[in-house]
């Protein structure tokens, strides 16, 4: 990626710049879709909320070994009180952040963040903008090899995907079905499995059982729109287990969720340019 690159997404213009072979988007920027007057606002909102504190502490963690992991503790204990409220340049500032940063200037600044990041903030923001941004980063990570053969680094979770061609054909197959009676009442020892049910209809095991010729396992062979709807899942039932709900009643508002947000993504007119 050149020093500056900027893509395009739901008519927001998205700059993106390189630090030490990192790849960083602007928050601020993305922030637009959501307020254009007020994007600060927007940010710190999404950097308030416990789950993104969590996150970007586990980030810190993996990555910077000067994170200071005592303020980090500090702010998410703090996190708890009502009207907590936590800035970009306070994070930075109290935890000596390294994945976001904040860029001075008019026209070129403004808060940026690691591609691994800036995507959960995309999630924040809603998984059709998330889907639409990681297939604009692929798009110019491809004309950037074939250009100036340069490697690229797409977020790790994401790097595997093959895309597939959206007909509609494969928009059918890729809708998940409802979930039975029996699969409501069904206990599932392994959480994975009960998003498998909910977004493919079908365990692990009962996968394997189907493919036994197949390598890898049920999520090697999903779609891009099932792995952004499969990220989104993994958040929302978290948060269901901490509200105490059974799992058949979680495995409901998944699969509702599964089939409302794949919907979403294949029938959008956005995405037909994209077939």
């Amino acid at each position: 990626m050149s020093k500056k690159d900027k893509i395009t997404v739901q008519g927001t213009e998205i700059t993106l710049f390189a630090k030490a072979k990192q790849n960083y988007i602007s928050l601020t920027d993305m922030a637009k879709h959501k307020n254009a007057e007020a994007t600060g606002l927007v940010i710190s909102h999404w950097l308030s909320t416990r789950y993104t504190i969590r996150f970007m502490g586990i980030w810190e963690q993996m990555f910077n070994p000067n994170f200071n992991v005592t303020e980090f503790r500090n702010i998410k204990d703090e996190s708890g009180d009502n009207g907590f409220v936590l800035s970009s340049k306070q994070w930075i500032e109290r935890t000596n952040a390294i994945g976001i940063i904040s860029k001075p200037g008019r026209y070129d600044g403004g808060t940026f963040a690691h591609s691994d990041i800036a995507f959960e903030f995309a999630t924040w923001l809603s998984p059709e903008f998330k889907f639409l941004l990681i297939t604009e980063f692929q798009r110019l990570k491809e004309d950037e090899q074939s250009n100036k053969s340069l490697e690229w680094n797409l977020q790790r979770t994401l790097s595997k995907i093959n895309y597939r061609i959206h007909t509609d054909a494969i928009k059918d197959e890729i809708i998940p079905q409802m979930v039975s009676k029996e699969q409501i009442t069904f206990v599932y020892a392994n959480e994975a499995d009960l998003l498998n049910v909910a977004l493919f209809g079908k365990t692990a095991k009962q996968w394997r059982d189907e493919n036994p010729n197949d390598k890898g396992n049920i999520r090697d062979y999903a779609t891009l729109e099932q792995l952004v709807v499969l990220s989104n899942m993994e958040s929302i039932n978290a948060l269901l287990i901490r509200q105490g709900l059974p799992q058949g009643e979680r495995l409901v508002q998944l699969n509702n969720t599964a089939i409302t947000q794949i919907r979403s993504l294949t029938s959008n007119k956005n995405l037909k340019r994209l077939q």
